[in-house]
């Protein structure tokens, strides 16, 4: 083990646990960096918080390109490909800590690190304070506190020699990646494809979503990037329904319409889903807003409430022969 040292950055000490192999690799702008950490408490049973190697799976990072925790990137860069190193980091460098690992534990337990699906507009939460849903991680953004991090250095890739994925591109590629995956999922909903088609719709919600985070709620910018949102989540719950996932529908469409109430799509298909598991007053009502909203939906609604009636007696019919049974037998 090589002697501890400070770094050229305040705050920061570093122990070489197991030395690295050839030149120090070249960390350029759009480089992606792949990496094992553990993340432990200065305590003295150095508390682990996370460990990549025990999650199953690599960290993966992009250089220049704002990562949320910018202290990782000074750590990397002062290893070489194979290195195992500790570093101690000040409170200065560890503040975000607790928002990064909540959205990797996210990705980890197959869930979206953004939580765009829950809030399509956070500002209730603006004024409260908010729970990140880990007890551990509750505790260190309250109380931010040094940490030590031990990284393993697995490969560094230049720009050009992988394809760069949604997360690793900058603001401008996003944007321009969006109106893609929205073609890309409105073709594979035509296909029937609807689990990718609702894959590609997601990816460009996580998109807009992390653009619209640098923006002032409510101004135009921010605005014009939730009507965005809004028409995507609205495929993705399209894409729901083909897939008889009825109650994440009447999630997602409650959620637009507590933000934006005359959304008549969100109703219409908020209505489907209610007539999916026989919320029949609420289905009616629904339809009743969407006619209120747009006359030109007339005929179509006077279907759909043909097919529920329908339904509905079928129902009744069936609860009535099942009662009978329950006598005769």
């Amino acid at each position: 083990m090589e002697e501890t040292y400070l770094a050229n950055v305040e705050g920061i000490k570093k122990t070489i646990l197991h030395g690295g192999f050839g030149e120090l690799p070249k960390f350029l702008t759009g480089s992606k960096v792949t990496f094992h950490f553990r993340t432990l408490k200065c305590d003295g049973d150095r508390t682990v918080i996370d460990d990549s190697k025990q999650a199953g799976r690599a960290m993966e990072i992009i250089i220049g390109n704002m990562f949320k925790l910018e202290v990782w990137e000074i750590l990397i860069s002062s290893m070489r490909t194979g290195e195992v190193a500790e570093f101690w980091c000040d409170v200065i460098h560890t503040g975000l800590y607790p928002t990064v690992a909540k959205s990797l534990r996210r990705i980890v337990e197959g869930k979206d690190p953004t939580d765009w699906h829950i809030h399509t507009c956070g500002l209730a939460n603006m004024f409260a304070y908010h729970s990140l849903g880990y007890d551990d991680l509750d505790e260190l953004q309250k109380e931010p506190q040094p940490l030590i991090f031990v990284i393993e250095l697995l490969k560094v890739e230049s720009p050009s020699a992988y394809q760069r994925e949604t997360w690793a591109m900058n603001d401008d590629e996003k944007i321009k990646a969006v109106p893609l995956l929205h073609g890309m999922g409105n073709k594979l909903f035509k296909l029937a494809r609807y689990p990718e088609a609702l894959g590609k719709y997601r990816e460009a919600v996580i998109c807009l979503k992390n653009l619209q985070v640098k923006q002032k709620p409510w101004e135009i910018q921010w605005l014009k990037l939730e009507k965005m949102i809004v028409t995507l989540v609205l495929n993705y719950c399209q894409c729901l329904l083909k897939m008889e996932e009825y109650y994440e529908v009447l999630e997602q469409t409650t959620d637009i319409l507590n933000n934006h109430p005359g959304t008549v799509k969100a109703y219409f298909l908020r209505a489907k889903a209610h007539a999916e598991v026989w919320n029949e007053a609420e289905a009616k009502a629904d339809f009743e807003k969407v006619l209120e909203y747009d006359s030109g939906m007339t005929k179509t609604v006077k279907k759909e409430l043909r097919i529920l009636d329908s339904r509905m007696r079928d129902k009744e019919e069936e609860e009535k022969l099942q009662f009978k049974r329950m006598f005769h037998n």
